[in-house]
């Protein structure tokens, strides 16, 4: 008997699979969560950070008066890098939350960056994902990258991690591998090599977040709440440096997941962007697969299935993308 295939339903059993059969993602050693106390402070909000549960968890908070966030007591130069996070229901257009490593506030003119960002919308659509890389100040080179997940990140804690070691950075969710950046030579400028803090924050990002800005932040929902738990600082110093090296090895069940993930969930790829970048970056190994992406990295189907929504949602209110 024939069975029809579903690539959806293909991904959620290797999703099982993966998870069944592996342990949490990477396994390194003494790995710890952290208290706010033990590890964090508050840079700004004043009352809209709020703990719970003896800081084990943060809320922090947007509204009409301010953002909010906090960022590790200490830097780091590489380390396994982790939380839980509970993003805002509703109408969270415009809203930004950021769970990001950056030396910013040292090398104002070189900093280097590794960045988590959850990009709100209207009711009844989904959050969107970002990740990006910068190194030694190179902001006028965008390496983007958006998904989106196959859960609602609204209803319960999902966690999102970064590893970053000499030569190596891979973004998880819920260890899932979902992005993998190689340092390209001893001389790559680009690959993020000075010490970092993490920062966790929410802010209003009304000027580009939505839509590219068609859609605002509207307070009449506010406050817009993430939480925060799970906190994990894990330094790849010396003594663990091998162990991190190691876990930065995708298995072959490791890339397969992340491949899948890839093929099903993103978005938008800067390696695709062939009108931003008419030659590829030097990362970018660029293969028939460009062919499932639109001159403007936006993916074909993800094109599709917004173009059928766009027609059935005609006559409605808050169309966001």
């Amino acid at each position: 008997m024939l069975c029809s295939y579903s690539p959806k339903l293909f991904f959620f059993l290797l999703l099982h699979l993966f998870l069944a059969s592996t342990e949490p993602i990477p396994s390194l050693p003494n790995v710890e969560k952290l208290s706010f106390h033990e590890g964090y402070t508050q840079i700004f909000g004043d009352s809209n950070l709020m703990l719970h549960h003896e800081g084990k968890k943060v809320h922090i908070s947007l509204n009409e008066r301010t953002g909010s966030g906090f960022r590790s007591q200490e830097s780091y130069l590489y380390g396994f890098f982790s939380a839980s996070i509970k993003l805002p229901s509703d109408y969270t257009a415009g809203v930004v939350v950021a769970f990001y490593m950056s030396n910013g506030d040292v090398y104002e003119k070189t900093h280097d960056e590794l960045d988590f960002e959850f990009l709100g919308n209207v009711r009844g659509r989904d959050w969107r994902v970002q990740t990006n890389v910068y190194g030694n100040g190179s902001t006028s080179v965008g390496r983007e990258e958006r998904y989106g997940l196959w859960f609602d990140p609204t209803e319960d804690f999902h966690q999102y991690s970064i590893l970053w070691t000499y030569d190596t950075i891979i973004f998880y969710v819920d260890d899932i591998p979902i992005r993998e950046v190689k340092r390209v030579s001893s001389r790559d400028v680009y690959f993020p090599l000075k010490p970092m803090s993490l920062y966790a924050t929410i802010w209003d990002g009304s000027t580009w977040a939505t839509s590219g800005g068609r859609y605002k932040v509207n307070y009449k929902y506010a406050p817009f709440i993430a939480e925060f738990t799970d906190l994990v600082l894990h330094s790849c110093a010396t003594h663990h440096a091998l162990a991190c090296a190691s876990a930065s090895v995708l298995s072959p069940e490791q890339r397969l997941a992340m491949e899948s993930f890839r093929r099903r969930y993103m978005t938008y790829g800067y390696c695709y962007d062939r009108i931003r970048y008419a030659v590829p970056l030097a990362e970018c190994h660029v293969g028939p697969e460009k062919e499932l992406f639109l001159m403007s990295g936006e993916s074909r189907a993800y094109e599709r299935r917004h173009r059928m929504k766009r027609r059935s949602w005609r006559g409605t209110a808050d169309p966001g993308f």
